[in-house]
Protein backbone atom coordinates (compact mmCIF):
# COMPACT_ATOMS: atom_id res chain seq x y z
CA UNK A 1 0.00 0.00 0.00
CA UNK A 2 1.17 3.52 -0.89
CA UNK A 3 -0.10 6.59 0.97
CA UNK A 4 -0.19 9.92 -0.88
CA UNK A 5 -0.46 13.15 1.13
CA UNK A 6 -1.27 15.90 -1.40
CA UNK A 7 -3.74 18.76 -0.88
CA UNK A 8 -4.31 19.43 -4.61
CA UNK A 9 -7.30 17.19 -5.37
CA UNK A 10 -6.65 17.03 -9.13
CA UNK A 11 -3.05 15.88 -8.63
CA UNK A 12 -4.06 13.51 -5.83
CA UNK A 13 -6.82 11.85 -7.83
CA UNK A 14 -4.62 11.49 -10.91
CA UNK A 15 -1.76 9.94 -8.93
CA UNK A 16 -4.00 7.50 -7.06
CA UNK A 17 -5.70 6.46 -10.31
CA UNK A 18 -2.35 5.98 -12.08
CA UNK A 19 -0.83 3.98 -9.25
CA UNK A 20 -3.88 1.72 -8.94
CA UNK A 21 -3.96 1.16 -12.71
CA UNK A 22 -0.33 0.03 -12.54
CA UNK A 23 -1.04 -2.56 -9.84
CA UNK A 24 0.18 -0.41 -6.96
CA UNK A 25 -2.49 -0.05 -4.27
CA UNK A 26 -2.69 3.61 -3.25
CA UNK A 27 -4.80 5.81 -1.00
CA UNK A 28 -4.76 9.61 -1.09
CA UNK A 29 -5.24 12.18 1.67
CA UNK A 30 -5.76 15.92 1.36
CA UNK A 31 -4.98 16.82 4.96
CA UNK A 32 -2.25 15.68 7.38
CA UNK A 33 -4.96 14.95 9.98
CA UNK A 34 -6.56 12.43 7.60
CA UNK A 35 -3.16 10.90 6.92
CA UNK A 36 -2.33 10.49 10.62
CA UNK A 37 -5.74 8.96 11.26
CA UNK A 38 -5.05 6.31 8.59
CA UNK A 39 -1.59 5.68 10.02
CA UNK A 40 -3.19 4.66 13.32
CA UNK A 41 -4.83 1.70 11.58
CA UNK A 42 -2.19 0.52 9.06
CA UNK A 43 1.25 1.52 7.84
CA UNK A 44 2.00 1.78 4.12
CA UNK A 45 4.99 0.36 2.25
CA UNK A 46 5.82 3.83 0.91
CA UNK A 47 4.67 7.44 1.35
CA UNK A 48 4.44 10.15 -1.32
CA UNK A 49 4.59 13.43 0.60
CA UNK A 50 3.95 16.95 -0.69
CA UNK A 51 5.78 19.77 1.08
CA UNK A 52 3.24 22.60 0.81
CA UNK A 53 0.29 21.43 2.92
CA UNK A 54 -2.37 22.95 5.19
CA UNK A 55 -2.30 22.18 8.95
CA UNK A 56 1.42 21.25 8.88
CA UNK A 57 3.93 21.22 6.05
CA UNK A 58 5.47 18.10 4.57
CA UNK A 59 8.81 18.57 6.32
CA UNK A 60 7.03 18.63 9.69
CA UNK A 61 5.17 15.43 8.74
CA UNK A 62 8.46 13.84 7.70
CA UNK A 63 10.07 14.82 11.00
CA UNK A 64 7.25 13.13 12.94
CA UNK A 65 7.56 10.00 10.80
CA UNK A 66 11.31 9.75 11.32
CA UNK A 67 10.99 10.51 15.03
CA UNK A 68 8.73 7.54 15.80
CA UNK A 69 10.21 4.04 15.97
CA UNK A 70 7.27 2.37 14.21
CA UNK A 71 7.40 4.71 11.20
CA UNK A 72 11.08 5.71 11.08
CA UNK A 73 11.96 3.32 8.26
CA UNK A 74 8.96 3.77 5.96
CA UNK A 75 10.30 4.95 2.55
CA UNK A 76 9.29 8.53 1.71
CA UNK A 77 9.41 10.35 -1.63
CA UNK A 78 8.95 14.12 -1.38
CA UNK A 79 6.75 15.81 -4.01
CA UNK A 80 7.08 19.56 -4.33
CA UNK A 81 6.86 22.49 -6.70
CA UNK A 82 10.17 23.67 -5.30
CA UNK A 83 12.93 22.37 -7.53
CA UNK A 84 16.04 24.23 -6.43
CA UNK A 85 19.09 22.31 -5.26
CA UNK A 86 18.78 23.90 -1.81
CA UNK A 87 15.19 22.68 -1.33
CA UNK A 88 16.18 19.22 -2.53
CA UNK A 89 19.04 19.05 -0.02
CA UNK A 90 16.75 20.20 2.80
CA UNK A 91 14.25 17.44 1.96
CA UNK A 92 16.88 14.70 1.75
CA UNK A 93 18.68 15.91 4.88
CA UNK A 94 15.36 15.79 6.73
CA UNK A 95 15.11 12.07 6.05
CA UNK A 96 13.42 11.71 2.66
CA UNK A 97 14.54 8.73 0.58
CA UNK A 98 13.96 10.48 -2.73
CA UNK A 99 12.75 13.80 -4.07
CA UNK A 100 10.92 14.70 -7.27
CA UNK A 101 9.93 18.22 -8.31
CA UNK A 102 6.64 19.17 -9.97
CA UNK A 103 5.79 18.96 -12.77
CA UNK A 104 7.04 15.41 -13.18
CA UNK A 105 6.35 12.62 -15.64
CA UNK A 106 4.24 9.72 -14.40
CA UNK A 107 6.61 7.13 -15.86
CA UNK A 108 9.54 8.67 -14.00
CA UNK A 109 7.59 8.70 -10.75
CA UNK A 110 6.52 5.07 -11.20
CA UNK A 111 10.12 4.06 -11.92
CA UNK A 112 11.34 5.81 -8.77
CA UNK A 113 8.61 4.24 -6.65
CA UNK A 114 9.36 0.73 -7.90
CA UNK A 115 13.12 1.22 -7.49
CA UNK A 116 12.70 2.46 -3.92
CA UNK A 117 10.32 -0.37 -3.00
CA UNK A 118 12.77 -2.94 -4.37
CA UNK A 119 15.75 -1.37 -2.65
CA UNK A 120 14.15 -0.94 0.76
CA UNK A 121 12.49 -4.36 0.56
CA UNK A 122 15.84 -6.02 -0.03
CA UNK A 123 17.59 -4.03 2.69
CA UNK A 124 14.95 -4.59 5.37
CA UNK A 125 14.28 -8.26 4.82
CA UNK A 126 16.60 -10.39 6.91
CA UNK A 127 18.28 -13.47 5.49
CA UNK A 128 15.78 -16.32 5.44
CA UNK A 129 12.76 -14.00 5.46
CA UNK A 130 10.17 -13.96 2.68
CA UNK A 131 8.40 -10.98 1.12
CA UNK A 132 5.44 -10.95 -1.25
CA UNK A 133 4.19 -7.42 -1.82
CA UNK A 134 2.81 -6.19 1.52
CA UNK A 135 3.44 -9.60 3.12
CA UNK A 136 6.55 -10.29 5.22
CA UNK A 137 7.16 -13.73 6.75
CA UNK A 138 10.09 -14.58 9.01
CA UNK A 139 10.28 -18.33 9.80
CA UNK A 140 13.15 -17.76 12.25
CA UNK A 141 11.23 -15.15 14.24
CA UNK A 142 7.85 -16.84 13.66
CA UNK A 143 6.61 -13.49 12.40
CA UNK A 144 3.94 -12.61 9.83
CA UNK A 145 3.23 -8.99 8.91
CA UNK A 146 1.00 -7.32 6.33
CA UNK A 147 1.71 -3.66 5.70
CA UNK A 148 3.78 -3.67 8.88
CA UNK A 149 0.92 -5.00 11.01
CA UNK A 150 1.33 -8.34 12.82
CA UNK A 151 -0.97 -11.21 11.75
CA UNK A 152 -1.74 -14.08 14.13
CA UNK A 153 -1.77 -17.55 12.51
CA UNK A 154 -2.18 -21.04 13.89
CA UNK A 155 0.84 -23.34 13.71
CA UNK A 156 -0.53 -25.23 10.68
CA UNK A 157 -1.43 -22.00 8.88
CA UNK A 158 2.08 -20.66 9.49
CA UNK A 159 3.71 -23.91 8.31
CA UNK A 160 1.49 -23.94 5.21
CA UNK A 161 2.39 -20.35 4.35
CA UNK A 162 6.11 -21.03 4.82
CA UNK A 163 5.89 -24.16 2.67
CA UNK A 164 4.36 -22.20 -0.21
CA UNK A 165 6.98 -19.47 0.14
CA UNK A 166 9.83 -21.99 0.28
CA UNK A 167 8.57 -23.41 -3.04
CA UNK A 168 7.81 -20.07 -4.61
CA UNK A 169 6.69 -20.34 -8.23
CA UNK A 170 6.08 -24.09 -7.90
CA UNK A 171 2.57 -25.52 -7.81
CA UNK A 172 2.11 -27.87 -4.86
CA UNK A 173 -0.64 -30.48 -5.03
CA UNK A 174 -2.97 -31.02 -2.10
CA UNK A 175 -1.35 -34.44 -1.55
CA UNK A 176 2.11 -32.88 -1.39
CA UNK A 177 0.91 -30.29 1.11
CA UNK A 178 -0.78 -32.93 3.26
CA UNK A 179 2.39 -35.04 3.27
CA UNK A 180 4.63 -32.11 4.20
CA UNK A 181 2.46 -30.39 6.79
CA UNK A 182 0.34 -33.15 8.31
CA UNK A 183 2.61 -36.13 7.65
CA UNK A 184 2.04 -39.43 5.86
CA UNK A 185 0.00 -40.78 8.75
CA UNK A 186 -2.64 -38.08 8.30
CA UNK A 187 -5.80 -39.66 6.92
CA UNK A 188 -7.82 -36.51 6.31
CA UNK A 189 -9.20 -35.41 2.97
CA UNK A 190 -7.70 -32.80 0.67
CA UNK A 191 -10.65 -30.59 1.64
CA UNK A 192 -8.62 -29.79 4.76
CA UNK A 193 -6.13 -27.91 2.57
CA UNK A 194 -8.85 -25.84 0.91
CA UNK A 195 -10.26 -24.84 4.30
CA UNK A 196 -6.83 -23.80 5.59
CA UNK A 197 -6.06 -21.84 2.42
CA UNK A 198 -9.36 -19.98 2.65
CA UNK A 199 -8.79 -19.08 6.31
CA UNK A 200 -5.19 -18.08 5.59
CA UNK A 201 -6.27 -15.74 2.80
CA UNK A 202 -8.85 -14.14 5.06
CA UNK A 203 -6.32 -13.52 7.82
CA UNK A 204 -3.77 -12.06 5.38
CA UNK A 205 -6.34 -9.62 4.05
CA UNK A 206 -4.98 -7.65 1.08
CA UNK A 207 -1.92 -9.93 0.94
CA UNK A 208 -4.07 -13.05 0.63
CA UNK A 209 -4.03 -12.67 -3.16
CA UNK A 210 -0.36 -13.79 -3.09
CA UNK A 211 -1.68 -17.35 -2.76
CA UNK A 212 -2.82 -18.55 -6.17
CA UNK A 213 -5.19 -21.42 -6.90
CA UNK A 214 -4.22 -23.62 -9.84
CA UNK A 215 -7.54 -25.20 -10.67
CA UNK A 216 -7.60 -28.97 -10.59
CA UNK A 217 -4.05 -29.17 -9.24
CA UNK A 218 -3.14 -27.22 -6.13
CA UNK A 219 -1.71 -23.95 -4.85
CA UNK A 220 1.34 -21.76 -5.25
CA UNK A 221 2.77 -18.34 -4.46
CA UNK A 222 3.94 -16.58 -7.62
CA UNK A 223 7.65 -16.30 -8.27
CA UNK A 224 7.72 -12.60 -9.14
CA UNK A 225 7.40 -10.26 -6.13
CA UNK A 226 8.18 -7.02 -7.92
CA UNK A 227 5.83 -4.23 -6.88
Amino acid sequence: MIYLLEDDSSIRELLVYTLNSQGLDAEGFGLPSQFWSAMEHAHPNLILLDIMLPEEDGLAVLKRLRGAARTAEIPVIMLTAKGTEYDKVIGLDSGADDYIAKPFGMMELLARIRALLRRTGEERTQAGDYRCGALLVSPERHLVEVNGESVALTLKEFELLCLLLENRGIVLTRTQILDRIWGYAFDGESRTIDVHIRTLRQKLGAAGSCIETVRGYGYRIGKDDSP
